[in-house]
């Protein structure tokens, strides 16, 4: 675990040993731990963006989760009410797990970002780097089979490399530190501003089933 979030966790009398064990080995994680790096989160001043947020959006879903979603940053409606994937995005996100009988409630959801960047930019290097401590803690407590990757920004960042969304879909990326394959997939908020991508959608949807029933029991 990063320095940052030890010398938070010490100064807030919460017990960091439950972030010390190697990522490849069964993290059991309660709901109190948890809740302890949401409050670190919430608080959070590391990058600017803390002085344009209403709310941080730490994620939602169950601590035993087998897959996690992790997108870009949080929109407008995800910053007036703290939750990630509310908005149109988020009915569309919906909509597509549904259709391969995969409810919300099954998947933990979150962003490379905690906060909103201004206008709906994209989260810069330094913004990205500033909350990846976060994300990683995220991932290590819950330990998911499967991570789906929404859109270049969240896929980039977690898989270290530039490619481009061509070159990623259809794709499993094994992520050694995360002892899981990690896939990508568009965005919902890409698709509803380009619907002529929404006939490729469905294809994807059908390689994410796969892997799912592959690594998901």
């Amino acid at each position: 675990m990063s320095s940052i979030l030890h010398k938070y966790f010490s100064e807030m009398d919460i017990d960091v040993s439950w972030y010390k064990k190697c990522s490849h080995e069964k993290i059991t994680t309660s709901n109190s731990e948890f809740d302890d790096l949401r409050k670190i989160v919430n608080k959070c001043e590391q990058c600017d963006l803390y002085k344009t947020r209403n709310k941080t959006v730490f994620g939602s879903g169950p601590l035993d989760s087998k897959i996690m979603i992790i997108g870009e940053a949080p929109g407008k409606d995800e910053d007036e009410q703290g939750e990630p994937f509310i908005g149109r995005a988020g009915k569309l996100l919906d909509a597509f797990l549904q259709s391969i009988n995969l409810g919300r409630e099954k998947v933990f959801i979150t962003n490379t970002v905690k906060c909103r960047p201004p206008d709906n930019r994209n989260p810069s290097l330094d913004e990205l780097n500033k909350c990846s401590s976060f994300l990683t803690s995220q991932i290590n407590a819950i330990k998911p089979k499967v991570l789906i990757l929404l859109g270049k920004v969240a896929a980039n960042n977690i898989l270290e490399n530039e490619s481009p969304m061509s070159d990623l879909r259809q794709k499993s990326f094994f992520i050694d530190k995360y002892d899981a394959p990690a896939i990508v997939f568009y965005h919902p908020a890409y698709i509803l501003r380009s619907p002529l991508k929404k006939s490729e959608v469905w294809e994807d949807l059908k390689y994410l089933n796969n892997i799912l029933k592959e690594h998901v029991c």
